[in-house]
This record gives structure tokens, C-alpha cells and sequence, in this order.
């Protein structure tokens, strides 16, 4: 066995685990026990700064998409998801992600960093896994946006970052059932096709259900209305950062600095965003003779969320179908939803959450058989396309279906006891005249604001 392995399982086995490891808080032992190792934390944690940078990203996504009156509003919701999130997540979410398995459902210990969690390794980890359920809380906001009260949103930030994400990450990261399933090697999501963006973005179409469409979305006759965004600018921006964050998310994964597998993570997520952002780009040229910016933009964020699960598993060739795809499902969700008369401002949906289910899939049919499940010595993870048989696509399509009704079944839950004990729909004033002076008090451009009466 490699050295470079047994780096890379040591550091993953006091990532997850942090048992071997554990109240090690000045990081002299575990200094001691392997020298190579700080070269990993540093990796480790310059990819989580990237991670948490994300979140500059998805607010001026979200805030260029939507209308200047609610501006304020959305940079707010991205900020505490942040801080609400990270809260949550040290008191009781990583601990349902890490802490000792209960029948495989969740963690059962490492609440709030206690006793031996005070150590250098779960530090890190921690540090990692909070940046993640952050992003997973944050691609809500754009799904609900415009419409849905803030202490209502508060609180479900914090369910989610404490609850919802964590039990499902058990399940996928945390040595959960799905990890477990016997066909392949278990459910597999390198870096968060599921865990994160699938996650994030299901529950957002169960809030963007609940809530109901915004006021002018739809004409008498169900017709959808365009509803422009205030900033293009502002979002392509933010496009930008989330795709510079990504190199982040992705090669991060590896959780190691001495898998050069990195280099392949890089490319390939780089050729799927391009793929899918053309794709996208071209299909609604094609139906409405113009270049869609806004498609466009959104089409690199549907590759880039497609290409996570799968990115360390697949060659080239196979992120540029991916990507492709990515765009497809994107466009083709898009209408669907307006069909269904359902109100996703942003595009989050299709683009988080039906590509994050492509992204599982993917995995089932594209992987190579070259690199393992976070290891660089077998077994590799092998799909359809490679001589793996359907093994790993029967345990993607699994965790699809099972990621699919837990974060629906637990989103719709969750928005309908907030519409029921707090109502989660401003009013139809508030609505009109937008969220930023009512909520707030603060308009975003306080010298083009006016309040109509």
C-alpha cells in the first residue's frame, strides 16, 4: 500500500471519524503520528474558504435575478443562512452527520464540539461540513424568494442546516444506510450532487409549492409572465464567483492534497459547465431567436451541480455529455415548472435540484473504474458504460429516490408548519411594494425608491 494512501486514509478516517485521532487540540499528535499531513489541512481548508465564498456567489445570483425591491431582503436571507447555519450546525448538525451511527439513520454524539471533539481533525471536518449544509440552506432562498416572510425563513435555515441536511449527509458521508446498500460501493456523491444541491433544491420546490406563485407570474389564463431581474450584471457576477467557488467544492473532496486526482476534478468540472452553459445557450435560441444571458448563466450552474457527484470518476469525454444533459434537464425544467404553475424566481429547482439527481445518476452509468471512493488503490468505482454492470446505477437511482423524498417530504412538512403557526406569505402589500422597507427598513437603492399608496 502507498504512502500517499495510507496518507489519504488516515486523514479521511480523522475526518470522519476523528476517533483515532481524537482531543488532540494543539495538533501535536496528530503532527506527530504522520508529518505530511498539514500539507492536507491547508488544502483542505483553503477549499472550504472557497466554499464559504460561494455564498457571496448565490447572493448576487439571487439579488441580479430577482426585482431591486427585494434586494435587501435576499443579500439578508444569504448572510444568515450563514451565521443561523453555522450555529445549528455545530450545536446538533454535525453530530448527526459524524457522531456514533444509530441503525444507520444518524449520529448519536459530538454535540456541540464537546469532550473529545475538541480536536484538530474534527475541527476541520467540522469546518468543511458546515460550509457544505450552508450552501444547501442557501439555494432555498432563491426558490422562495420575493414572497416568503423572514422570520418564517429563519427558522427554516436553521431546521435545515440542523436537521434536514445532516440526517440525509449521515446517510451518504456519515456511514449511513446508503452508504451500505449492497449493490456497487454503496451510494456515492463525491462532493454533493445530492447531499448539497439535490438537498437544497427539492426543498426548495416544496417551499415554492407551499407558498404559492407571486403576485403577476401568471395571467387569468395560467399563462407564465416573464418577471425580469433588476441586475443582469450583478448575476453574471455571481456566476463567476460560484463557478471560481467550485474548484473549491469539487477538488476539496478528495480531502486530500496528495491525490492528484485533483487535476482531473478540475478539468472535468470545467468541461461540464462549458457544455452545459452552451447547450442551454442554444436551445432557447432556438425556440425564441434570441442569446438568453440569464439560460446561459444558469446553464453553468446546472453543470457545475451535475458534474459534482461524478467529477472524480469520470474521464473528459463523459463531463461533456454530462454537461449536455445538464443543459437539457435545465431548459426542459424550466417549462416544466411554469407548466405546473410553479414560481422558482431564480431557476434554483431545475438547476440545483433536478441536475443534482443527474449528477447521482451519472455516477451509475459514466464512472471509469480509475479512481476509488476517496482512494487512489481499488476498489474503483466502475458504471455501466465501463463493464460495471447496472450495480452502481441501481445504487444511485436508490439514493436518488431516497434523497427525493426526504428533502420533499421533510420541506413540505416543515413550510406547512410554518405557514400554520406564523403564516410564511407576506402580505399582498408588502409583496407589491417589496420586501427591503418592510422587513428591513433598508432599501438596497434607497435614491430609486418610492413607496406607492
Amino acid at each position: 500500500m502507498s504512502r500517499r494512501f495510507l496518507v489519504g486514509s488516515l486523514f479521511l478516517a480523522t475526518v470522519l471519524g476523528g476517533t483515532a485521532l481524537a482531543g488532540d487540540p494543539t495538533g501535536a499528535e496528530t503532527l506527530k503520528a504522520d508529518p505530511g499531513l498539514p500539507v492536507d489541512y491547508v488544502w483542505v481548508l483553503v477549499c472550504g474558504f472557497l466554499v464559504m465564498f460561494m455564498q457571496a456567489g448565490f447572493a448576487c445570483v439571487e439579488a441580479g435575478f430577482c426585482r431591486a425591491k427585494n434586494t435587501t431582503n435576499l443579500l439578508t436571507k444569504n448572510l444568515m443562512d450563514f451565521a443561523v447555519g453555522a450555529l445549528a450546525f455545530w450545536a446538533v448538525g454535525f453530530a448527526l452527520i459524524t457522531g456514533t451511527d444509530w441503525k444507520g439513520l444518524l449520529g448519536t454524539s459530538g454535540f456541540f464540539l464537546a469532550g473529545d471533539g475538541y480536536d484538530v481533525g474534527q475541527y476541520l471536518s467540522f469546518f468543511w461540513q458546515m460550509v457544505f449544509a450552508a450552501t444547501a440552506a442557501t439555494i432555498v432562498s432563491g426558490a422562495v424568494a420575493e414572497r416568503i416572510k423572514f422570520q418564517a425563513y429563519l427558522l427554516y435555515s436553521l431546521v435545515i442546516t440542523g436537521f434536514i441536511y445532516p440526517v440525509y449527509a449521515h446517510w451518504v458521508w456519515g456511514g449511513g444506510w446508503l452508504s451500505k446498500i449492497p449493490f456497487g460501493l454503496g451510494h456515492l456523491d463525491f462532493a454533493g450532487s445530492g447531499v448539497v444541491h439535490a438537498l437544497g433544491g427539492i426543498v426548495g420546490l416544496a417551499g415554492a409549492i407551499v407558498l404559492g406563485p407571486r403576485f403577476g407570474k401568471f395571467d387569468k389564463n395560467g399563462k407564465p409572465r416573464a418577471i425580469p431581474g433588476h441586475n443582469i450584471p450583478l448575476a453574471a457576477l455571481g456566476v463567476f464567483i460560484l463557478w471560481f467557488g467550485w474548484y473549491g467544492f469539487n477538488p476539496g473532496s478528495t480531502f486530500s492534497a496528495h491525490h492528484l486526482r485533483i487535476s482531473v476534478i478540475a478539468v472535468n468540472t470545467t468541461l461540464a459547465a462549458a457544455a452545459a452553459c452552451l447547450t442551454a445557450l442554444f436551445i432557447v435560441l432556438a425556440k425564441t431567436k434570441k442569446f438568453d444571458l440569464g439560460m446561459a448563466l444558469n446553464g453553468v450552474l446546472a453543470g457545475l451541480v451535475a458534474i459534482t457527484a461524478p467529477c472524480a470518476w469520470v474521464e473528459s469525454w463523459a463531463s461533456v455529455v454530462i454537461g449536455i444533459i445538464a443543459g437539457i434537464v435545465l431548459v426542459v425544467g424550466v417549462y416544466l415548472l411554469e407548466a405546473l404553475k410553479i414560481d422558482d424566481p431564480v431557476g434554483a429547482v431545475p438547476v440545483h435540484g433536478f441536475n443534482g439527481l443527474w449528477g447521482l445518476i451519472a455516477v451509475g452509468i459514466f464512472a471509469d473504474g480509475t479512481y476509488g471512493n476517496y482512494a487512489i488503490e481499488p476498489p474503483f468505482v466502475k458504471g455501466l458504460l465501463y463493464g460495471g454492470g447496472t450495480e452502481q446505477l441501481i445504487a444511485q437511482l436508490i439514493g436518488a429516490a431516497a434523497l427525493f423524498v426526504w428533502a420533499f417530504g421533510m420541506g413540505f412538512v416543515l413550510f406547512k408548519l410554518l405557514d400554520f403557526f406564523l403564516g410564511i406569505r407576506v402580505s399582498p402589500q408588502e409583496e407589491i411594494q417589496g420586501l427591503d422597507v418592510f422587513e428591513h427598513g433598508t432599501p438596497a437603492y434607497p435614491e430609486f425608491y418610492t413607496i406607492r399608496r
